[in-house]
């Protein structure tokens, strides 16, 4: 199973998102774990995702967390924000898993 972890300021905002990503997964028949975490609390997880998401407020991270995750072949990338703010779980479980091809 693959372990998809999204990342914002205090993992508040992004809880509901999960709970649509999650939605969607069922939906779809994908076997996935997906989870949010604070920007402090990101670096707890790094050992245990395949595919991290940023919400678009944290977007200053991107390089910060691609350099830290480079070695470990975890892709990073940041919600597209009109998805972040429809709050759309579909597409965005499909961009975590276009990452994980």
């Amino acid at each position: 199973m693959k372990r998809v972890m999204l990342v914002c300021s205090a993992g508040m905002s992004t809880s509901l998102l999960v709970t649509k990503m999650n939605i969607a997964a069922v939906k779809t028949g994908v076997l996935v774990e997906i989870f949010a975490v604070s920007e402090s609390d990101a670096s707890k997880h790094f050992d245990h995702i395949d595919v991290l998401l940023l919400g678009p407020q944290v977007r200053y991270l991107l390089g910060k967390m691609e350099k830290t995750l480079a070695g470990r072949g975890v892709p990073v990338a940041i919600i597209d924000g009109i998805n972040y703010g429809r709050m759309n779980g579909d597409a965005v479980l499909e961009q975590a898993l276009k990452l994980l091809e």
